[in-house]
């Protein structure tokens, strides 16, 4: 593909030497410092986004952040010096030298500002959950086609180590046919849910939204759509009657086989159980969340000392049938490819070297399990897909 400073520069040239030119452009983009500019400077942009943007310098460059009222002890320009400050993100859309946009908005801005930066020749990262809606998802995967730009959804715990770990015991064949996959993200917080957005109202607002993308994106990523969804979304907390759902479980029916996603607020477990996956051949059971989030909290670095690395307490146990004879074994979880391995991929999509981490297209199906799951709670009743 030309884009419009190679058309000029080719004028009346004739297409001998397009081959010429586009190795040409292609040592270009390989040399390319992609100009950043995130959207948002709350947990999501210092957590999950910018650690990972400043782990690959000879890809991106954080150029600048949207921030609309900056504190004394919370000002992008202080944390980041030499970075561009801006208070409206119009100001992001028209300035020439930004390739790409990280959006880490809350959910119900996300469509208008995907819609703004697309159209506007910019490519994007945009946060989960994507969109409100399936149908906003497919309209901006066709708007990001119209202008010739990447379209990324943040679905990162497609690199949780527990989660690659269990890919690989399935893809090596010990679990055999799989009859029931149980995917879980319970936690042990009855009490009232803090003030802030996720508490409130709203589109895309609450636990299927929330923790309940994770879930199925890795259950899609693993089975494709589902033939058959049966869900309970509602509220654990005693005495919650307003706001979003906190709590949420969705069967979902792929021919014989079962998939429990499930989280939940009341669970008060040392040791909250994450995944537990039986077949055939054997099954596989595990505690613990990935450590990332919480290292990247604490503020440790992409790429220094244990970074991804689960403790051996944390590791899963696989058990595995043999002649008639249950035998279990501790299963070590596999050294981590870690987050940064997201925006490695992106990096080399916006170069032509291959596809988005996580495509708008695959977002929207999420998302129909999603409007199946509480179309499903709302009529009692099971939904096909």
């Amino acid at each position: 593909m030309i884009d419009d400073t190679d058309s000029k520069f080719l004028g009346a040239i004739d297409n001998s030497t397009l081959p010429i030119q586009s190795e040409a452009r292609k040592q270009r983009m390989a040399s390319k410092l992609f100009n950043v500019a995130v959207v948002g400077y709350g947990l999501s942009a210092k957590v999950f986004h910018i650690p990972l943007v400043l782990a690959l310098p000879s890809d991106f460059k954080l150029y600048g952040i949207v921030q609309r009222s900056p504190k004394l002890d919370d000002d992008c320009s202080k944390d980041h010096p030499g970075i561009k400050s801006w208070r409206s993100v119009d100001d992001v859309y028209s300035d020439p030298d930004v390739d790409v946009v990280i959006i880490t908005s809350i959910p119900e801005t996300h469509f208008d500002m995907c819609k703004a930066a697309l159209e506007a020749g910019k490519n994007v990262v945009c946060e989960k959950p994507f969109v409100p809606t399936s149908q906003e998802a497919g309209q901006l995967a066709e708007i990001a086609k119209k202008n010739g730009k990447q379209l990324a959804v943040y679905q990162n715990r497609r690199w949780d180590a527990d989660f690659l770990t269990l890919r690989k015991i399935m893809a090596d064949g010990a679990l055999g046919d799989i009859a029931e996959f149980e995917t879980h993200f319970d936690r042990h917080r009855p009490e009232p849910p803090a003030d802030n957005w996720k508490a409130k109202e709203g589109p895309a607002h609450g636990a299927v939204y929330d923790l309940g993308t994770h879930l199925l994106d890795q259950v899609y990523r693993v089975f494709g759509n589902p033939e058959k969804v049966t869900a309970f979304v509602g509220n654990q907390r005693v005495g919650v009657k307003s706001g979003p759902p906190d709590s949420f479980t969705v069967l979902l029916q792929y021919g014989q086989m079962l998939v429990t996603a499930k989280a939940g607020v009341v669970s008060p477990e040392e040791e909250q159980l994450r995944y537990w996956v039986r077949g055939t051949k054997g099954s596989f059971r595990k505690c613990h969340l990935d450590v990332q989030e919480d290292q990247l909290k604490a503020g440790a670095k992409p790429g220094s000392a244990g970074f991804g690395e689960d403790p051996e307490s944390h590791y899963g146990t696989l058990t595995k049938s043999t002649d008639g004879k249950l035998k279990r074994a501790v299963f070590p979880t596999v050294p981590p490819a870690t987050y940064v391995e997201y925006y490695r991929l992106f990096g080399k999509a916006l170069r032509s070297e291959g596809e988005v981490p996580v495509k708008a297209e695959e977002a929207r199906d999420v998302l129909r399990i999603i409007e199946a799951a509480l179309q499903s709670s709302r009529e009692e009743r099971s939904i096909r897909l």
